[in-house]
């Protein structure tokens, strides 16, 4: 089971009523199993953080990153929150808000490709 922060149920809340563009369009392609027979949460908390995506048979966590992830303060803490979330054993694929706008077959081939690849393993 994951570390879970009741402290930050509230906000994982408010994230799923408050979505950007690019989260609700993602999310219209991988909700009620859409990608490879596999259930994803939304605003999902593990341990101190809130991801944007979660599969927990795949074990992975996707990202839509805005502007701000691409200054160097957002990297810093993105790289401290990848490797806190690797240590679980998750992997994160980050995707830029515009490249799911603007190439939505792209993204979900490469979900698909992940999933199918680590599935088999499973």
């Amino acid at each position: 089971m994951l570390p879970f922060d009741r402290k930050l149920k509230p906000l994982s809340r408010n994230l799923r009523s408050n979505m950007t563009d690019a989260e609700k369009f993602i999310w219209s392609k991988i909700r009620r199993k859409q990608i490879n027979d596999v259930h994803f949460y939304r605003q999902k908390n593990i341990g101190h953080y809130i991801v944007d995506f979660y599969c927990p048979k795949g074990k992975i966590i996707i990202e839509i990153d805005g502007g701000q992830h691409y200054e160097q303060e957002g990297m810093r803490k993105d790289r401290k929150r990848d490797d806190y979330l690797k240590g679980l054993d998750l992997t994160i694929i980050r995707f830029s808000d515009i490249d799911v706008l603007k190439n939505i077959n792209g993204v979900l081939e490469r979900i698909h490709e992940h999933l199918k690849s680590t599935l088999t393993i499973l």
